[in-house]
Parts: C-alpha cells; structure tokens; sequence
C-alpha cells in the first residue's frame, strides 16, 4: 500500500494527494481542492498484469460565447504490461519506465503534444 498522503510536483509546485478511495485493485489519492487526482491500478489476467499510475488535472472553464463555467480535464498515465510468467524482472522494467522518462525530456515529449509521430 502506497504512503497517504502521496505528493505530487507540477510545475515545481508540490501538492499532497490524500487517499480517498480504496478499492480491491486500486487507489484514488486527491488533492485538498479536488482538482488534481492521483490513481493506482492493478489488472491481473489469466497472462498478464496490468499496472496503471494515472494523474488528472481539472480546472474550470468558461465557454467564451455563453460564459457558462464548466469542469475540464487532462489525464497523463503510464501503463505497464507485462507476462504474469516473470520473465521479465523489476529492474528490466524499471529500465524500460526510466528509458521512457529520459525521453520525454530531450524535448520529444513536446513534440508528440503538437501532433508528431
């Protein structure tokens, strides 16, 4: 089980996630505010597990022409899937997550957020 509070940095500016729902296989962690929610999933199939770490940002928005406020919202996760056979260990797969980290931050990231592939 994750530590709760969990604390998340956006933009240099941290804010703690404090549990707010626990199921059989995963976990919500949300802001004070509400706007920002941390979840933790586990999928186990007959092959496979399936973990999710998923981060969702909302904020409110008015519509420019009827000036009505309502809630939107991005999410960014990272899934990992992987054989239940152990075939591939922790660290391989930590390997791969930290590969995939450094390349977002060479600018790449960017990139795909303008539509490149």
């Amino acid at each position: 089980m994750l530590a709760d509070p969990q604390s998340i940095t956006i933009n240099a500016v941290a804010s703690n996630q404090y549990k707010t729902n626990v199921g059989p296989t995963s976990a919500t962690y949300t802001s004070s505010d509400g706007l920002k929610v941390l979840t933790t999933k586990q999928n186990v199939t007959a092959k496979r597990f399936r973990r999710e770490v998923r981060i969702t940002q909302n904020k409110i928005s008015a519509d420019p022409i009827s000036a009505v406020n309502s809630m939107e919202g991005v999410s960014v996760y990272l899934v990992i899937d992987e054989p239940r056979s152990g075939v591939f260990t922790d660290s391989e797969i930590n390997y791969l997550a930290s590969a995939l980290s450094v390349w977002q931050g060479t600018g790449n990231f960017t990139q795909l957020l303008r539509g490149e592939y």
